[in-house]
């Protein structure tokens, strides 16, 4: 009921811009244009955890786009999910193609892809009244459905013990903390297409431990030995930026 509630007041109630407060308006031509995916690249956290796959992000977690993702994950703003789905999958074609609805259009191949969310606490889901990751990931799909990508989300990870809240703990504490905690669900392969890339997805990268275990709990259950990751947002001094020479 919560949820729903939060959908229908999304919809209906007039709001100002949940990244710089502009009046009557969901997301402004400014903030959407920090989303728009021209940033997007490379990122590696330092020190980079042991397992990380490739990470991508669409844009440096700062300004409205750090705004639009608390927004969106810790008060209910339900309604960004779209703008955010939509710079996740350029994170994820970033890996893929080089851009664009005709590049687009083979990404995957033909058993599509798939974008594997990494999962919340229970707990946090409840006190939020929404599992932000995989709102965002369900969003990103379908904008990846509408450019000729075959895209789907499948919720194959799960955590299989407690974990302390991350925030406040440092790089090493994180993957202290995460440290085998999460597992793929029994009857997972069921949702996973025969040869379809997995991307894991999550809105944020940080110092990268939540999604190298992530890496490692896919990896050993056998669904891949190679996962991509995208992310919405990192840190601007993550990104990995290649300085490109030009030939005469």
């Amino acid at each position: 009921m919560r949820e729903w509630w939060r959908e229908l007041a999304g919809l209906v109630l007039p709001a100002d811009c949940a990244g710089c407060g502009a009046v009557r308006v969901l997301v402004c031509v400014e903030c959407r244009d920090a989303l728009n995916g021209a940033g997007e690249g490379p990122v590696r956290p330092s020190p980079r955890p042991a397992g990380l796959p490739v990470v991508r992000a669409a844009a440096v977690y700062e300004g409205a786009v750090r705004s639009l993702l608390l927004a969106h994950k810790e008060r209910g703003a339900l309604p960004l999910a779209g703008v955010l789905g939509a710079a996740l999958a350029v994170a994820v074609l970033g890996g893929t193609a080089s851009g664009g609805a005709g590049g687009a259009a083979g990404a995957g191949g033909a058993g599509g892809v798939v974008l594997v969310p990494v999962p919340s606490a229970r707990r946090q889901v409840r006190a939020r009244g929404h599992d932000p990751v995989r709102r965002i990931a369900l969003a990103a799909a379908g904008r990846l459905r509408r450019v000729g990508v075959r895209a789907r989300v499948a919720p194959v990870l799960g955590l299989r013990r407690a974990v302390a809240d991350q925030a406040g703990l440092g790089a090493r504490e994180r993957r202290e903390n995460l440290t085998g905690a999460l597992a793929v669900r029994r009857g997972a392969r069921g949702l996973l297409p025969e040869g379809a890339p997995i991307v894991l997805v999550d809105d944020l990268v940080t110092t990268g431990a939540t999604l190298a275990e992530a890496a490692r709990a896919v990896r050993a259950a056998g669904l891949v030995t190679g996962p991509r990751a995208a992310v919405v947002a990192a840190p601007g001094d993550s990104f990995r930026r290649i300085e490109r020479v030009s030939r005469v």
